[in-house]
């Protein structure tokens, strides 16, 4: 008799465009989650482990895609610049939030209900 392994259901959503472009998805959802909380693209560069091209290449791509403006930022000082969200880019994230844990959610309710006697089953 084989002893049960836990088993747990994983999957991945996006927004993507007509031409099946990302608009937004979990990389930029953790981009901009760094951002508001560090202040600045350089700061969620930094700490995501990636270029500020890159990170500013996939705002400016989803700015665009969605034709609206996700930061606001500052120029001056002598540290530079910083960036903030704006009420949008906010509510973008609260919404793709309360998406994945709704889906994520129904998985694992679906998971269960399809899959636990199949995977439980011991064989005779």
């Amino acid at each position: 008799m084989k002893k049960s392994i836990p088993l747990h259901i994983r999957s991945k959503i996006w927004i993507e465009d007509n031409e099946g472009e990302v608009v937004f998805g979990l990389g930029r959802l953790k981009i901009l989650d760094a951002i508001e909380r560090l202040g600045s693209i350089h700061g969620a560069a930094k700490e995501l482990k990636m270029s500020y091209r890159a990170i500013w290449g996939r705002i400016k791509a989803t700015e665009d895609r969605l034709n609206r403006q996700l930061l606001v930022r500052s120029i001056g000082g002598a540290t530079g610049g910083g960036s903030e969200l704006t009420p949008f880019a906010l509510s973008l994230l609260e919404g793709f939030r309360r998406l994945q844990g709704s889906i994520i959610a129904q998985s694992n309710q679906e998971f269960e209900k399809v899959m636990s006697s199949i995977l439980n089953r011991t064989e005779s």
